[in-house]
């Protein structure tokens, strides 16, 4: 008998298995939505490994031993950790057909150990093809008539994706990790995503991002609509998982970048337009009085019994309902939720403009539509998209206007609406001041477009250092750049756009004003200097809210360090100490002292 069988042998013996949690997060609404309960052999073993250990139980015919431990672990680890949300169990279709799989295992261990049905979800992996997909198709009903949840796993990675999709009408899917690794820089697979969103919102199913290690992978979900993640980037499996969302991995993410090209400091709640809902026990001819009586409503929010919405009705789809022969017949007694619309676009009212914009684009929602507001997951209001999307518009042509015809980054007046907001809003920021040493000479002797070329390289590297941290890159004109810091990284990324720039800088010297390490020029009195290549002096202050009143003073602030960054001879940052406007000098007239 091999090691390898033996080893087997004893851990079914022995129900030495170790369960491991991953959690499911709900990223919009900021809690759990479950659990998948990942299983592990002994700790340095042969069959520690879960590919290890299926493929040996599977070779030696032992699969449906091993699943029936392995669930009967999950379960039991689960409930004596309390977990919150949904149990999410890996179940092999050939373990669910196997003749020797015990009927109503599953409901007996749940109910062992005091879990109700609804809280489980059936992962169907789609990564081994079935024979018998009728049989299948039976066995997942049994499962759904015994009040379990159904989720396709590793959608897209193996025989039948879509067929089985639309056979199983799962409550979840999983989308495979090949589709979520650097989606952020594949048309391809971005496109995939956007069809299976659309396909789940026609299904009304729930769809889960899994397998998510970047941050650039999260904030392209997040803007497509997938609001369901799960990966190491969020909290890696373990035997204590996170309990509440708020765990030390998701409160170092920031889910709504800030690096964007204007920044748009105004929430969604401030479109919010009161307006009366409706509860998803009303009648359709209820519904249509309202509508009747009001000829200004177009869309009416439906709410469950928290006054949480679960869907959005609209005037123009209930009327053509009724105008059909029989539609009141039909239609009078039927609840709104026979009509409305199941997965209108709902958002909290903190959400920024940006972020929604970006939703609804994305997503390609109708322009006449309205989008659902909510205050701590409680309904707030409607906001018409039409209403939004001209507001951002708006917002854009104003900054716009004021950007930097060079960069086209944002100019000085964006620059200082980004400083009071956060003065305003007494978050604290770092602000950096960046500008270029000995830009004139290199700009008279290489000429206006080299010039031109060198700032947008500084402006390229800044953004790029800036990308996936909270921030906001200004220029103000000339070589003069500014970066307001949300993040404690200031002093990392100041020296990386450092080290980046004067790598990149390099490219526009000769060789042998590199070789000589710069070059001699004329100063502004005529006289031959030697001028070193392009380096860049930073400054970087952290204003005290409680001390500076205004942009002006923080501006300040970072010219006086920016000037001692600029004594050093090469690249230099200078952090200053310093966190309020310099005291006022008063000089006086010594004449007039002495009367």
């Amino acid at each position: 008998m091999s090691i390898q069988r033996i080893t087997l042998e004893k851990i079914l013996h022995n129900s030495n298995i170790t369960t491991l949690f991953q959690p499911i997060f709900d990223i919009s609404n900021k809690h759990i939505l479950g659990y998948e309960a990942l299983s592990r052999g002994p700790k340095n073993s042969l069959l520690e490994m879960p590919s290890e250990l299926f493929s040996a139980a599977i070779s030696y015919d032992k699969i449906s031993e091993l699943e029936l431990l392995c669930r009967s672990k999950a379960i039991e680890n689960f409930v004596k950790l309390k977990l919150q949300g949904k149990l999410f169990l890996n179940v092999s279709p050939k373990t669910l057909l196997d003749p020797c799989h015990p009927n109503g295992e599953t409901l007996h261990l749940i109910e062992h150990f005091g879990l109700i049905a609804s809280r489980v979800v059936i992962e169907v992996t789609e990564q081994e093809k079935v024979d018998d997909g009728f049989l299948l198709l039976k066995t997942i009903a049994h499962y759904r008539k015994l009040g379990f949840s159904i989720a396709i796993d590793d959608l897209g990675a193996g025989y039948s994706g879509l067929k089985q999709w639309s056979e199983l009408c799962p409550d979840f899917v999983k989308i495979d990790r090949y589709f979520i690794d650097h989606c952020d820089q594949s048309v391809v697979k971005k496109e995939f995503l956007k069809s299976i969103i659309e396909l789940a919102k026609v299904t009304n199913t729930e769809v889960i991002a899994e397998g998510i290690e970047r941050i650039e992978e999260l904030y392209l979900l997040e803007s497509l609509g997938i609001v369901n993640a799960q990966g190491f980037l969020l909290e890696r499996p373990s035997r204590k998982p996170s309990a509440e969302f708020k765990s030390p991995q998701i409160e170092q993410l920031n889910f709504t970048p800030l690096s964007n090209q204007f920044e748009q400091s105004m929430a969604i709640g401030w479109l919010a337009v009161e307006q009366a809902a409706i509860v998803s026990e009303t009648r359709c001819k209820d519904a249509h009085k309202i509508f009747e009586q009001d000829k200004t409503i177009i869309s009416i929010a439906v709410l469950n019994e928290q006054q949480q919405p679960v869907g959005l009705l609209h005037k123009d789809q209930l009327t053509e309902v009724f105008a059909a022969p029989y539609g009141h017949a039909l239609y009078d007694k039927q609840p709104v939720t026979a009509l409305m619309h199941k997965q209108p676009l709902i958002v909290d009212e903190n959400q920024l403009l940006d972020t929604v914009s970006q939703q609804i684009t994305e997503n390609d929602f109708d322009i006449r539509r309205h989008i659902i507001i909510t205050r701590e997951e409680q309904y707030l209001g409607l906001a018409p998209l039409r209403d939004i999307l001209k507001h951002i518009t708006d917002e854009k042509i104003r900054h716009a206007q004021h950007a930097n015809p060079l960069t086209m980054l944002p100019g000085n007046v964006a620059i200082n609406e980004a400083i009071e907001h956060r003065l305003r809003g007494k978050n604290g920021f770092s602000l950096a001041y960046i500008d270029l040493n000995h830009f004139k000479q290199f700009n008279d002797l290489y000429g206006y477009a080299s010039g031109d070329s060198v700032i947008k390289l500084l402006a390229d590297v800044i953004v790029k250092a800036c990308t996936n941290i909270p921030s906001f890159v200004g220029h103000i004109g000339g070589d003069d750049f500014m970066v307001v810091f949300d993040s404690d990284e200031a002093t990392l990324v100041c020296n990386y756009i450092i080290n980046d720039f004067e790598a990149k800088a390099r490219a526009f010297f000769t060789p042998e004003h590199i070789a000589s390490g710069g070059y001699w020029a004329s100063n502004r009195e005529g006289q031959k200097q030697f001028v070193p290549l392009l380096t860049l002096s930073i400054g970087l202050v952290e204003p005290d809210l409680a001390l500076c009143n205004n942009s002006h003073q923080v501006a300040a602030l970072a010219t006086d360090a920016k000037k001692e960054a600029k004594r050093y001879r090469e690249s230099h940052l200078f952090v200053c100490k310093r966190r309020s406007p310099a005291p006022a000098v008063v000089r006086l007239n010594p004449d007039k002292h002495a009367l």
